[in-house]
């Protein structure tokens, strides 16, 4: 029996481990400070106005993501670099990764966000031994496919149909993306922008951009489709709320 649990057990870790080595793309997110500054308490000033980076992930075929680098449960690559070495080989661009790829959360710190992103996606990545090279990429990609320039919107106080800004980036680049969703206000259904994901063939470099195999995150899909549209607010705009009819109390 014992010797039945154990080969189960090592079956699992190799079905995992190759998971983990053979995904077929990378998954780009870049968050909308904005809307995840909601309430504006929870993050750190000032708040960024551009999109920033939350990771770049390697993804299975159905977008799911690969789970994190364990060495027996998804040892995917042989020796990565350590979450704990990653810093000094990222002193050349600390200054652009404080710019475009911080924590927004009060009360934490930027190398503790870059340190969980590595754990989580970098040590399974095709950079596993090179974290200079993974971050540069995501910063490079982040540089090229900035929400801001092929959303074909600009941010304001009025909602946009989510189809509407999958079809104008589809447009732009080519590809679908996915857009994740928030519902920032207890009782409100009223959607808000709050990442934009890119997906990508799997390579070193990671460039060649592909359709998102879903188009739309779960918060988003709990909206009935007549109703999927989402607030993409203003850099720094204040807001208090929404009334018993779900009517804007502020947003300035």
């Amino acid at each position: 029996m014992v010797m039945k649990q154990l080969f189960a057990a090592v079956v699992v870790s190799l079905v995992v481990s190759a998971q983990g080595s053979e995904f077929p793309m990378y998954k780009l997110s870049l968050i909308w400070p904005s809307s995840a500054c909601i309430p504006r308490s929870s993050c750190k000033t000032p708040i960024p106005t551009i999109f920033t980076i939350h990771g770049l992930w390697p993804s299975c075929k159905d977008g799911t993501g690969v789970p994190p680098y364990n060495p027996c449960a998804n040892n995917c690559n042989a020796n990565p670099t350590s979450p704990g070495q990653i810093l000094d080989a990222l002193q050349p661009i600390t200054a652009e990764l404080r710019e475009k790829w911080p924590t927004l959360i009060a009360g934490e710190i930027d190398e503790d966000f870059w340190k969980t992103e590595w754990s989580h996606h970098g040590m399974c990545s095709d950079y596993s031994q090179d974290p200079l090279g993974y971050f540069s990429e995501t910063l490079k990609l982040a540089s090229t496919y900035d929400p801001l320039q092929v959303l074909g919107v600009e941010p304001s106080n009025t909602s946009y149909p989510i189809d509407t800004l999958l079809e104008n980036v589809k447009t732009k680049v080519g590809s679908y993306p996915q857009i994740s969703c928030s519902l920032p206000f207890r009782g409100v259904k009223q959607l808000y922008l709050k990442e934009i994901r890119f997906c990508f063939k799997r390579g070193n470099p990671v460039s060649t951009l592909q359709n998102c195999p879903d188009d739309m995150d779960n918060v988003c899909r709990s909206v009935e489709p007549l109703q999927r549209t989402v607030m993409f607010p203003p850099a720094n705009a204040i807001i208090s709320g929404f009334n018993a009819t779900g009517e804007l109390l502020a947003f300035t």
